[in-house]
């Protein structure tokens, strides 16, 4: 499985999700792209997408997507709080499909 992380997360969190092909959104080039003509360009070469702007899934059409999102409700943005997620995440990128977005929470 090939993840995007989005560029509001700290890429290191790539280095948690180890399993997975797992690149940022800056080191693909997409810095600075707005969701749109991310979530467009990211379809096309990625099978899940994961950000922490909770307002996404009511910004964009996000079904009419090839690509599934995984949004993480962590306390912050930083990575200490976002990779206490990583479990959870994992579970996530088992079940789900392209074109859903899955809301992942701190326990």
């Amino acid at each position: 499985m090939k993840i995007l992380i989005d560029e509001c997360l700290d890429w290191r969190i790539c280095r948690s999700l180890s399993d997975y092909y797992c690149v940022s959104v800056q080191k693909a080039g997409w810095a600075g792209l707005k969701n749109g003509e991310l979530l467009e360009r990211a379809q096309h070469e990625f099978d899940a997408f994961i950000t922490s702007d909770r307002n996404l899934a009511f910004q964009q059409n996000t079904s009419k997507f090839n690509i599934a999102i995984i949004v993480l409700c962590a306390k912050s943005a930083r990575l200490m709080d976002s990779v206490k997620l990583v479990p959870q995440i994992a579970e996530v990128l088992n079940a789900i499909q392209p074109g859903e977005v899955v809301q992942v929470f701190e326990e």
